[in-house]
């Protein structure tokens, strides 16, 4: 036996079964919770044992993330249009992270440090080549991971009584949030690549000499 096994069980588990473990975890007591320690009595093992996987929690929050972001990626059918498909991936990725407890925050903090990669980016640079796919990939991904963050700490809140009372969610908005001011904000975001990529075709005129 290795000097490093401490526990040969945990040893066989695949780094798959930690983070399907660490998701249900993650979706039972939340991020302030999700230890080693616990993780590690809920597959029976040493946290010790979990190492063998992952280096350290970042590293399984980060393989957490890409499990909560793979679904995002382009499907068949997808609009093949970069207006349209910023506005189907961002919504893909409201739900995604919204199908998870804290999971805005717990992807957001995988893609600060560069742990994971937005889905947004690569699906998008598949359907337009230019420097817009990456700008509009950028927008979609900081407003959704954004505006989900915020929500969901507005529901937590409103669901331990913290939430002032002027912005306390009810029950029934808590439950089906301004899906309408989403999905302007989503639009507004798609909208704005044809003005841009007209300015940035002007851009070398008007930098010209006599311009």
């Amino acid at each position: 036996m290795s000097p490093r096994d401490p526990n040969p069980r945990g040893a066989r588990r695949s780094k798959d079964d930690v983070v399907d473990a660490a998701l249900v975890l993650l979706d039972r007591v939340g991020l302030p919770d999700l230890s080693m320690r616990r993780l590690g009595e809920e597959l029976g093992v040493q946290p010790s044992a979990l190492y063998w996987h992952v280096a350290s929690k970042q590293e399984l929050l980060a393989a957490v993330s890409a499990r909560i972001l793979a679904p995002v990626a382009l499907r068949d059918g997808d609009p093949d249009d970069l207006e349209r498909a910023a506005v189907t991936l961002g919504r893909r990725l409201h739900d995604r992270l919204l199908a998870h407890r804290d999971g805005a925050e717990v992807v957001s903090s995988s893609l600060a440090l560069g742990l994971v990669a937005s889905p947004v980016h690569d699906a998008l640079r598949a359907i337009d080549h230019s420097p817009a796919a990456d700008v509009v990939a950028d927008a979609v991904t900081h407003y959704v991971v954004g505006v989900t963050f915020h929500e969901q700490q507005r529901r937590a809140a409103d669901a331990w009584g913290t939430a002032a009372s002027t912005v306390a969610l009810s029950p029934e908005s808590a439950a089906a949030p301004a899906p309408d001011a989403f999905e302007a904000a989503l639009a507004l975001i798609a909208r704005g690549i044809a003005p841009w990529r007209t300015d940035i075709g002007r851009a070398p005129d008007a930098a010209a000499p006599g311009a």
